[in-house]
């Protein structure tokens, strides 16, 4: 199983779990969606966030 992570460039800023578990086709799909970074989201919330707090990125770990 598998979870996404949203992960920040600030280091003052901790990691954040998104969605939980998942199956790892789930979690590949999910991170494939342009609005699961910065750097490529269009929507307002993606955009407002990156505003407020820099560069962030949704990738995906092995649940342990």
């Amino acid at each position: 199983m598998y979870r996404i992570v949203r992960f920040y460039e600030s280091a003052a800023i901790r990691r954040r779990t998104i969605a939980t578990p998942l199956t790892l086709e789930d979690a590949k799909a999910y991170c494939s969606d342009p609005e699961t970074s910065s750097e490529t989201c269009t929507n307002p919330v993606g955009k407002a966030r990156t505003k407020r707090i820099g560069r962030w990125f949704d990738g995906f770990e092995e649940i342990r």
